[in-house]
């Protein structure tokens, strides 16, 4: 993770404390960041520098629109127009870390091919928060590659309870 995407984050960090929506701002930022890592073109369209920097910020707000709180359209938008769209995922990932050391809490990325209900979200969280003895935010990614069950991030540890996983550990026991 850069120097710069620290910067970026600890900045959000500071305007979304004020604000007291951290939470949704997280939830926002990392979900965009998601798409755009996962979207070549959308990642090249934001980044592009023949691009005018107003149209690039364009397309990131009319992907937002509606869909984020105003801090998040407005800094994704800031980031976009200097030309760090690229680095998007990595600020991400550096404000969950920032967010997550300031609260002496974790967060888990779980990648499900399902959306999770609230009450799936928080019986996780719970779960989570016991093995690893301290409070978790979980955070969800819809990823239909995962074959049934879940795949969990949180920090370095992956806890990989998908199907395909299993019936691979079944296929290397046989």
């Amino acid at each position: 993770m850069s120097d710069r995407a620290t910067l970026y984050a600890a900045g959000l960090v500071e305007i979304v404390r004020a604000e007291g929506n951290v939470n949704e701002v997280q939830d926002e930022l990392f979900r965009f960041a998601k798409v755009v890592e996962g979207n070549d073109e959308l990642r090249q369209a934001l980044a592009d520098p023949h691009l005018p920097a107003e149209r690039r910020q364009q397309i990131a707000e009319d992907l937002l629109g509606g869909k984020a709180s105003a801090t998040t359209v407005g800094f994704i938008s800031m980031v976009v127009a200097t030309g760090r769209a690229k680095e998007l995922p990595a600020i991400a990932d550096a404000f969950n870390e920032l967010v997550a050391s300031q609260s002496a809490r974790s967060v888990a990325e779980v990648r499900s091919a399902v959306e999770l209900s609230e009450e799936q979200r928080t019986r996780l969280a719970s779960a989570l928060s016991a093995k690893l003895g301290r409070d978790v935010d979980v955070v969800v990614v819809v990823d239909p590659s995962v074959v049934g069950g879940l795949v969990t991030q949180v920090g370095d540890t992956v806890i990989d309870g998908s199907v395909r996983t299993r019936l691979a550990q079944l296929k290397e026991a046989f």
